[in-house]
């Protein structure tokens, strides 16, 4: 049994982890045991919602009732958004998302199921014998993400998404040569590379990493994704997926102008978030890529609904928990309409400036100050986390008892 996303099952695919003073709170024992609690847990907090074993195109909240959540989630994976460590006993996360932000969380919090992990990295003798201090810090983060990363693959039935280093965002060879050593590390841990997803910022260079990554079997998962030129170009690129966020496309909105992308959805009535998803969906669908789309900062339920049929949605914990409450009748739920599909998308028109094979100078052109400020904005945060744990390690390393 299982809660599943079907394939390719996404990870956590949390858009951000933010931990600051929150507890984990797993119970004591092997594996398995915590994932009977994990189970236990959900099924007390939303009795509706069944888990099952995967199969077919089903949900990973496969519900047995009818009520809102129940209708969604027929139409579009709705993965909760477990980024807060107290949310993981009530929502059970189906994947997972290994980052910066959450070495900082699991450090800032003495009793974690995690902590372990991030100690046993400090103590890693193949880190410690490195002279150069640099190399040495890279080393023991590197060991820390992958044995966190190892021991979530335990925990949760999906895969897990390994985040690389952004300062790597504009070197495409360094992406590639981080995804290696850290999928060698997973590999002496045992994890199967199925299991991976390596989030990488969507850049130019990141785009190029992702293809050349994927073309050896590698599965990636592109992220910061503002533009359409971005997405197809990552379509093109065969990311396994593509993470858009509709929400924070609307806030740009809402307090700037000047982007061309952005005008046009305006002018046609349209929320620019939700319609370069709409957009990207049925690019990725139409022109037969393999890609799978996933939304990510949803802020409430219309858009939630305004998306249905896209491959993923990370809804927030508010959002379920609204759904799960609102019960629907049978005419009602049948009254959800599917908005985005592979027959709507065939018939979806693009212009000839929007079909060309993306390179890095077309790219560099199409991108609108949206998506170059929103870009710049997440890399300039992933960045800051990265020092941090660094900063954070070189203060604890070595750590006691070792």
């Amino acid at each position: 049994m299982s809660l599943s996303l079907q394939s390719p099952p996404f990870s956590a695919l949390s858009s951000s982890l933010h931990l600051q003073g929150r507890r984990l709170s797993f119970s004591a024992g092997s594996t398995a045991s915590k994932v009977v609690v994990f189970k236990n847990y959900f099924q007390r907090s939303f009795p509706h919602i069944q888990i099952r074993a995967s199969s077919g195109n089903s949900s990973s909240l496969d519900t047995g009732s009818n009520t809102e959540l129940d209708a969604v989630s027929s139409f579009s994976e709705i993965v909760p958004d477990t980024v807060i460590f107290d949310d993981f006993e009530r929502f059970p996360p189906t994947a997972a998302t290994v980052s910066s932000a959450l070495l900082l969380g699991i450090c800032g919090l003495p009793d974690t199921v995690f902590r372990n992990a991030v100690e046993m990295a400090l103590a890693d003798s193949g880190c410690y014998g490195l002279e150069n201090a640099d190399l040495r810090l890279s080393c023991f983060v590197n060991k820390a993400l992958v044995n966190v990363g190892g021991d979530l693959a335990k925990l949760v039935p999906g895969r897990v998404s390994t985040e690389v280093d952004a300062r790597l965002a504009y070197d495409t060879h360094g992406i590639i040569r981080k995804v290696h050593d850290l999928l060698r590390l997973y590999n002496d841990i045992n994890v199967p590379p199925e299991r991976l997803l390596f989030k990488i910022p969507s850049t130019w260079q990141g785009i190029e990493a992702s293809r050349l990554l994927e073309s050896e079997g590698i599965q990636t998962h592109l992220t910061f994704v503002y533009s359409f030129a971005q997405a197809a170009a990552a379509a093109q690129a065969g990311a396994s997926v593509i993470q858009i966020f509709v929400g924070r496309i609307r806030d740009w909105a809402r307090n700037h102008s000047g982007d061309p992308e952005i005008e046009a959805a305006i002018r046609r009535g349209e929320d620019p978030g939700l319609a370069l998803a709409t957009k990207a969906y049925n690019y990725i669908h139409k022109y037969g890529h393999k890609s799978k789309l996933m939304a990510a900062a949803v802020r409430n339920k219309q858009d939630l609904f305004s998306l249905l049929g896209v491959d993923y949605i990370i809804a927030p914990l508010k959002v379920l928990q609204s759904l799960k409450e609102s019960v629907t009748t049978p005419d009602e739920k049948y009254s959800f309409v599917r908005r985005l599909s592979p027959q709507s998308a065939s018939i979806y028109n693009f212009s000839e400036e929007e079909l060309v094979k993306w390179d890095q100078l077309k790219l560099a052109s199409a991108m609108g100050p949206a998506a170059v400020e929103l870009l710049a904005a997440g890399l300039e945060g992933y960045v800051n986390q990265a020092k941090r744990v660094e900063e954070l390690f070189g203060k604890i390393w070595p750590p006691p008892n070792v």
